[in-house]
């Protein structure tokens, strides 16, 4: 039985059923038909939200800004230099505050405790745009291209590649589970997902005939996949030392042309953005400049392949978080 929504926040993905999960995917399916269609819904006209930003984001901020907007609401914007949490004010007493003013609050910064504390004090919707451990938004993104492209996520061979133990690769990893879906983490050893959570997805995973896997082989990743993802190596502000460790570390997985023909032709290719996948930024330049390396996670080739899904995806970031929003916020039945 799919329990009410509304009233919940959105914090993990762990938080949240099959079935529950399914409902938003489906919501966020109609949402989109609407949108395409140039019908307007406001259901949730003269509801206010704020949008807590300790790290900046493009799709993110664009997704929860537009969709609230899309939605009827008035949305407020609190950038990283925009409020006083965690300065000259605790989390809790912001949470307390933000609280009786807003009906619903979206978070996205350094620490997974922080969103948890904003949940529990604020007593109104709380939904995570980025942690350290989690980012369950980009997943519902992620599994509603998947959906459009191949019909279906039961079943589904999703192999991920890079970094498996940031908050991407954990969130692939639930979803997978919790969705029927083959997980492989195709990375080094020392950067797989840690032992506890993959035990628990594991688990989650008997109930739903999902299975997980761990493989530092490229090629036994890479093969059969129906879905290669990948994410950013290193997160910026990191220092130059940390750049070149992970580059050396992760270079050999690369998604490249090979990596793309060992999974097949039917194959996408997934990556939640940004990507570093060629010279047209000023960090691309810089990489180039230091590493010589006209690429990073992904080449050009690939990336601007018919193969690849990208831009699908960060459309989708607006209507799964529009779904997120109404079935919490909403007259959820």
């Amino acid at each position: 039985m799919i329990e009410k929504l509304t009233g919940r926040s959105f914090l993990t993905l762990l938080n949240y059923t099959t079935e529950e999960i399914q409902k938003l995917l489906n919501l966020a399916g109609e949402l989109k038909a609407k949108k395409h269609a140039g019908i307007v819904f406001e259901p949730l006209k003269g509801k206010n939200i704020v949008l807590l930003f300790e790290k900046d984001s493009t799709r993110t901020r664009c997704a929860f800004q537009a969709g609230g907007n899309d939605l009827g609401m008035n949305v407020t914007y609190l950038g990283p230099t925009g409020s006083q949490m965690g300065k000259k004010e605790s989390i809790k007493d912001t949470a307390r505050v933000l609280g009786r003013m807003y009906d619903g609050i979206e978070y996205r910064g350094y620490k997974q405790e922080t969103v948890e504390i904003l949940a529990e004090y604020s007593n109104v919707p709380v939904w995570n745009g980025l942690t350290d451990l989690y980012h369950p938004t980009q997943i519902l993104a992620d599994f509603l291209t998947i959906i459009e492209k191949f019909g279906n996520l039961k079943g589904i061979n999703f192999s991920y590649f890079g970094d498996a133990r940031n908050n991407m690769g954990n969130s692939l990893m639930i979803g997978a589970a919790k969705m029927g879906m083959n997980f492989t983490a195709v990375a080094p050893k020392e950067l797989w997902p840690n032992e506890d959570l993959v035990k628990k997805c594991r688990e989650i995973a008997k109930e739903t005939n999902a299975s997980i896997n761990l493989t530092e082989n490229v090629e036994e990743g890479a093969k059969s996949a129906d879905v290669i993802y990948t994410d950013v190596w290193v997160s910026m502000g990191e220092p130059e030392h940390v750049w070149k460790e992970r580059i050396d570390k992760l270079y050999p997985y690369q998604i490249n042309k090979k990596v793309m023909e060992l999974a097949g032709k039917d194959s996408i290719f997934m990556h939640c953005l940004p990507a570093f996948h060629n010279r047209d930024t000023i960090i691309g330049e810089d990489i180039y400049n230091k590493f010589n390396l006209p690429a990073l996670e992904v080449t050009e080739e690939v990336f601007e392949s018919s193969q690849s899904v990208v831009f699908d995806e960060a459309e989708n970031r607006l209507h799964t978080i529009k779904a997120v929003m109404y079935a919490t916020l909403g007259d959820d039945k």
